[in-house]
C-alpha cells in the first residue's frame, strides 16, 4: 500500500502533461515578498493561459447607495480547478466583494440563499447582497444566519438552512452562497448537495483557513459526536471568490490557524513554498498583503492540482490530510471548538513528523524545521492536557481514513516535500509517538 501511495505521488510530480490548474492574471499583481519561482520538483509545472473575460430577504433597494463597482478589476489571479465540465475558477484579490460581475456570472436562477453566521453577517452580508443584486433587480436574496463555531457544525444547525430554503420555497434553479469560514462553507455546501438533491452554490471564504483549504475541492459536511466530518458529500461549487480584504477583520488566532494549513502544502509536495514560508513567516503574521496573496494563491494552486487528479480522495488527495488524523482526534477529544482546526492540525503535524522520524523516514533536521516553523507561527506543537493514549486510539479508530479496520496515516518520507499515505508502518512507532506526547 505504501508503494502504491508513493507511486501516486511520484506520478503527480513527474507528469507535466497532467497539470491540473491554470493560473491567470487579469492584470499585473504586486509581487509577494521573496516570492520563489513556481517551478517545483514535487508537482507538475503550472500552465499559463489568458484571462477570461438575522434571517431576511434583501432586494436591490436594501443595498447601501454609496456602493459602486471599481473602474478596473482588482482580481490578482485566477486559479482554475480542472474537473472537466464541473471545472470552476478561484478568484483571488483585494476588494472583490465590490465587483458584482464576479458573483453574478455564477448565479443560476433568480433566487439566492446566503448562509452565514453571527460574526460575519454584520461585516459582509450587506455588501454581498449588494454584489448579488447590483443592476440585477430580478434577483432576490434570502439569508440565514447561523451561530458561530465548530460546535454548531451539526445536524440541528444544518436543519436551519433547510428550514429557510423550504420556507422560502426555493427551487432547483436557486443558488446557495456560503459566506464565512470553514464551518459555514462545509455546512452550506452539504446543504446545497442535499437540498432538492443538489442546487448550485458559491463559496465566499472569509478566513485564511477556508481560503487556502476548505473552500476548494468540494468537501462538505458536518461533524458527528464520535468523529469530525463523518457525515458529508463531495460537491463542487460554481466558483470560489476570495476577497483578501476580509482578512483585515480576522482575529490573530484565526490567522495563525490558517497558516497551519499553508505550512502543510510545503511539507507534502512543495519544498520551495516551505522555504519561502520560513523566510516570510513574519510578513504573513503581520498581514503583509503581497505575502498573504502569494500564500493563498500558491496554496490554492497546490490543492487544485491534487483535486483535479483525485477528486474523491482515493489516494493522492488523502495526502492533504497531513497531521489531520491526530488533529481531528484532538478536536473530538477536547470538544469541538475548544481548539481551532489549524491549531489541532499543527500539533498533529508535529506528531506525524515525530512518528516519521521514529520510522527512519525523515531526518532530525527536518523534524526540527517543522517544529520551528509552527512555533514561529504561534501554533501549538503538542496536544493539550487530557489527551491520553487511549483517547487518541479510540477516536482515531473511527477516522475516515480507516479501511478494513486498518488505520492509514499520512506520514513524511524522504526529503522535504515527500510524503506517503499508508497503513504499512511499524505500530510501535505510533505507540511511541503517542506515549511521548500524551499524559499517559
Amino acid at each position: 500500500m505504501a508503494a502504491a501511495a508513493s507511486s501516486l505521488l511520484a506520478a503527480a510530480s513527474a507528469s507535466t502533461s497532467r497539470a491540473a490548474i491554470s493560473t491567470r492574471r487579469p492584470r499585473a499583481a504586486p509581487a509577494a515578498a521573496s516570492t520563489p519561482s513556481s517551478s517545483r520538483s514535487s508537482c507538475p509545472p503550472l500552465r499559463a493561459s489568458s484571462a477570461r473575460s438575522r434571517r431576511g430577504r434583501f432586494f436591490i433597494a436594501a443595498a447601501a447607495p454609496t456602493m459602486q463597482p471599481p473602474a478596473v478589476s482588482r482580481v490578482s489571479a485566477v486559479v482554475d480547478v480542472d474537473l472537466g465540465d464541473r471545472s470552476y475558477p478561484i478568484y483571488i484579490g483585494p476588494g472583490l466583494l465590490d465587483e458584482p460581475d464576479l458573483l453574478q456570472r455564477h448565479v443560476i436562477g433568480k433566487r439566492v440563499l446566503v448562509v452565514t453566521n453571527t460574526t460575519v453577517a454584520p461585516l459582509y452580508l450587506e455588501k454581498v447582497t449588494w454584489a448579488l443584486t447590483h443592476d440585477n433587480p430580478n434577483v432576490s436574496v434570502e439569508s440565514v444566519i447561523l451561530p458561530d463555531g465548530e460546535k454548531y457544525k451539526d445536524m440541528d444547525t444544518l436543519m436551519k438552512v433547510f428550514d429557510k430554503a423550504v420556507e422560502s420555497r426555493l427551487d432547483r434553479r436557486c443558488t446557495f452562497v456560503a459566506l464565512g469560514g470553514g464551518v459555514i462553507g462545509d455546512m452550506c455546501g452539504f446543504a446545497a448537495a442535499a437540498f432538492l438533491r443538489g442546487v448550485n452554490f458559491i463559496q465566499i471564504p472569509t478566513t485564511l483557513m477556508s481560503q487556502v483549504d476548505s473552500s476548494v475541492g468540494g468537501k462538505t459536511g458536518i461533524n458527528h459526536p464520535l468523529g469530525k466530518n463523518l457525515i458529508g458529500a463531495f460537491y463542487q461549487p460554481q466558483c470560489v471568490l476570495i476577497d483578501t480584504e476580509t482578512l483585515n477583520t480576522l482575529p490573530d488566532r484565526e490567522l495563525a490557524s490558517g497558516i497551519g494549513e499553508v505550512v502543510k502544502y510545503g511539507l507534502i509536495r512543495d519544498a520551495p513554498f516551505f522555504e519561502w514560508q520560513e523566510k516570510n513567516m513574519a510578513a504573513l503574521l503581520a498581514r503583509e498583503p503581497s505575502a498573504l496573496t502569494y500564500a493563498i494563491k500558491r496554496s490554492c494552486e497546490n490543492k487544485a492540482e491534487v483535486v483535479a487528479q483525485d477528486e474523491k480522495e482515493s489516494g493522492l488527495r488523502a495526502t492533504l490530510n497531513l497531521g489531520h488524523t491526530f488533529g481531528h482526534a484532538i478536536e473530538t477529544g477536547l470538544g469541538y471548538g475548544e481548539w481551532l482546526h489549524g491549531e489541532a492540525v499543527a500539533a498533529g503535524t508535529v506528531m506525524a513528523a515525530d512518528m516519521s522520524y521514529r520510522l527512519g523516514w525523515i531526518d532530525e533536521p527536518l523534524k526540527r524545521r517543522i517544529f520551528d516553523i509552527l512555533e514561529q507561527a504561534k501554533l501549538p506543537v503538542a496536544p493539550p492536557k487530557g489527551m491520553t493514549v487511549e483517547k487518541f486510539k479510540k477516536i482515531m479508530a473511527v477516522d475516515k481514513k480507516v479501511a478494513d479496520g486498518l488505520l492509514r496515516l499520512i506520514l513524511l518520507k524522504g526529503p522535504l516535500g515527500g510524503c506517503v499515505f499508508t497503513g504499512d508502518y511499524d505500530r510501535k512507532a505510533l505507540d511511541e509517538t503517542l506515549r511521548a506526547f500524551c499524559d499517559n
